[in-house]
């Protein structure tokens, strides 16, 4: 159980999704309690990352393209769509789902996925995201010849306030198009 206001130790707990076909990794700070007690990502039912997904990629004229409210549907619609995904951190001491809390953080290894799928660009959700990525993950990947452009999105949390779903899913689907993704007219 996590403390309410203290900093807690905690472990990713789950592994990426992606494959080979992957062309876009989507990278977050760290799973929140629920996605890692659900043991997937964007978990909360309150994130909008899911909405934001299928707004961007679902095909109108195909009822079974959608993200569907399982781990397994999820990670069906995110492969579908050459969609990769993981988190920066590998373990952090963080107060419950605070990115502004985080301490300690280790980084997770990308550069297995980027010599073994098609990834060609990075978006990551959140400032936290990017601000970690920067410091813990590029440096490495251009030490090791590793030249994949990175994308700072908005986060998809609720606590950001700021963006609704309409400006979420728009500043996405001009992410993902530039990335080079085939997206679903708005």
């Amino acid at each position: 159980m996590e403390n309410d206001g203290r900093l807690t130790h905690v472990e990713h707990g789950f592994g990426p999704v992606w494959d080979a076909k992957s062309r876009v990794l989507v990278l977050g700070s760290m799973p929140s309690p629920k996605s890692r007690e659900a043991s997937f990502y964007y978990m909360h039912p309150r994130n909008r990352f899911w909405p934001v997904m299928e707004a961007v990629f679902a095909d109108p004229s195909d009822p079974g393209d959608r993200v569907g409210d399982t781990a397994e549907s999820r990670r069906t619609f995110a492969l579908r769509h050459h969609v990769a995904l993981w988190d920066v951190i590998a373990s952090c001491d963080i107060i419950r789902a605070s990115d502004a809390s985080i301490r300690n953080a280790v980084p997770n290894d990308i550069k297995p996925l980027l010599a073994n799928a098609s990834i060609t660009h990075v978006l990551t959700t959140g400032m936290k995201a990017a601000q970690l990525y920067r410091r813990l993950i590029a440096p490495g990947l251009a030490t090791d010849g590793f030249d994949v452009p990175m994308t700072p999105l908005p986060s998809t949390s609720p606590a950001n306030a700021s963006m609704n779903l309409a400006r979420l899913t728009a500043v996405y689907r001009r992410a993902f198009r530039a990335a080079g993704l085939p997206v679903s007219l708005p």
